[in-house]
């Protein structure tokens, strides 16, 4: 039988946080390269991962009155021409088919980096009376954008997946409540799933959505001092339905556009979640995204090998609800098990030896804090099934501090300069609302606004503009970025 050579992760992610990113994801067998570069597979965990997220989402979609609806990965030219601000932002990225076989279609055809083209086609045959309205449809999928040189798997991948949701309204007042509502469900998945916590907040107008008339997001700041965006909301007001025909007869008669917005969260979480939770020794995967919740692990002699492995499985029955592997190869010694599950970021392992076996306890070790404990044979579902819940609180309250702790107030230039060459986190300013000092700040401190916080907006009364010395109209996060 071949042997597996241990996977150690030799890069400390306090000391070399891109190195060791790039083996804990891969070493952990997580996800992999794949022939395509800038391209991932997912493996079967990060595949369950996301899944995961992506049932949590829908089902609060739905619940929403959100539907599920499928559209084509193609996109013939000439409808991304129809919107000229759509295109501008996002012909860089696009991969285009050209033929078939070796004949030369007569239109190329788009490989969708989005789909509010091809779906807003439909759209505008769909809608014809108020009654129609609203129209709240959602696609999940995978999109692919081609433009940038240096793919990270998960955080930048030139191919994800995500939702795509799309909704059209009668009003604006309509449209611009759904804004919050669609918030709250990635916030809830963000925080209920992934143990994320993220900052909540509106895009200044020049880091908006191509095409939107306003932005909304949650950002993440990683532990190498760089923010990445989550989450993000769109109000596209009737830019779109002006460009695609989407009008119909209200019930006054008069004929009107639309009211839209769009919005998505995608497999980029997977990577804040790896990058977050993750440590020295492997990744760290929250339980209810775990595809394998408790590992259990036999420790046995040849003499002793069938007792020992019976009472494991006799074990794992017992533990209905919960998802359980037996790690019961006699490949590897015990010591190197651990090691293996640990990297895998499996939440719970249950050692198994003699003593258990002949006791009426059983050692358990959590993977948040490689904490170990004995619990009760009897007791071990409910133990077990508080002990994961406690683990997900834990995993969230450390990001959360985490993230809390990188937020920094600043209010003069050298101080704003001081903390984005020191990547502490953000730098949390005052904004006098002008693109040329938002430019400025970029051009000199190479970070850009990520967004402006919802909860410190009342702070920016009295406040100046930490660039030019006017008067504030905003409390802006900055940082450098993916």
């Amino acid at each position: 039988m071949e042997i597996k050579e241990k996977k150690m992760l030799t890069a400390r992610k306090a000391e070399d946080f891109s190195e060791w990113y790039q083996q804990a994801i891969i070493n952990s067998e997580f996800v992999d390269y794949s022939a395509v570069s800038g391209m991932i597979a997912f493996r079967p965990a990060a595949y369950f991962a996301w899944d995961a997220v992506r049932s949590a989402t829908s089902k609060l979609f739905i619940e929403s009155g959100i539907q599920d609806v499928y559209f084509p990965m193609l996109i013939p030219e000439h409808l991304l021409e129809k919107e000229q601000e759509h295109v501008e932002g996002f012909s860089p990225e696009v991969a285009w088919v050209t033929h078939t076989g070796k004949s030369k279609i007569d239109e190329r055809l788009a490989i969708r980096p989005t789909s509010e083209t091809i779906m807003y086609y439909s759209y505008s045959k769909w809608i014809r009376s108020w009654r129609d309205l609203p129209m709240r449809f959602n696609q999940w999928n995978s999109v692919i954008r081609w433009e940038f040189k240096h793919p990270v798997p998960l955080l930048r991948s030139r191919e994800f997946m995500w939702n795509e949701g799309h909704t059209a309204f009668a009003t604006k007042e309509d449209a611009e409540a759904e804004r919050d509502v669609v918030l709250g469900i990635y916030e809830k998945v963000l925080k209920d799933y992934l143990a994320l916590p993220g900052i909540k907040g509106r895009k200044t107008d020049k880091e908006k959505f191509a095409g939107a008339l306003a932005s909304f997001s949650i950002e993440h700041m990683l532990p190498n001092g760089l923010a990445i965006q989550g989450p993000d909301f769109h109000v596209d007001g009737q830019n779109f339905a002006k460009v695609f025909d989407i009008k119909f007869l209200d019930k006054d008669g008069s004929v009107k556009y639309a009211y839209q917005n769009t919005f998505a969260i995608s497999t980029r979480e997977l990577g804040v979640m790896i990058a977050v939770h993750g440590d020295d020794k492997g990744i760290v995967l929250p339980p209810k995204l775990a595809l394998v919740q408790v590992v259990i692990i036999p420790i046995f002699k040849e003499q002793n090998r069938a007792k020992i492995i019976a009472a494991a499985h006799e074990l794992s029955k017992a533990l209905s609800g919960i998802r359980v592997f037996i790690d019961e190869t006699d490949a590897y010694s015990p010591g190197w098990k651990f090691n293996e599950w640990e990297l895998k970021g499996v939440p719970v392992r249950i050692e198994i030896g003699e003593k258990e076996v002949s006791g009426d306890s059983i050692t358990v070790a959590r993977r948040d804090t490689l904490e170990k404990m004995s619990i009760k044979k009897q007791e071990a579902r409910e133990k077990l099934l508080a002990l994961l819940e406690d683990i997900h609180v834990n995993l969230y309250k450390r990001a959360l501090e985490r993230l809390s702790k990188s937020i920094h107030k600043v209010s003069t230039m050298k101080e704003f300069k001081e903390l984005i060459e020191s990547r502490s986190g953000f730098a949390q300013a005052p904004w006098c609302g002008k693109v040329e000092c938002e430019d400025k700040i970029k051009e000199e401190t190479g970070a850009k606004a990520t967004n402006m916080p919802f909860d410190v907006q009342g702070e920016a009364e009295g406040k100046k503009c930490v660039y030019c010395g006017s008067d504030a109209i905003a409390i802006v996060n900055f940082a450098k970025s993916y």
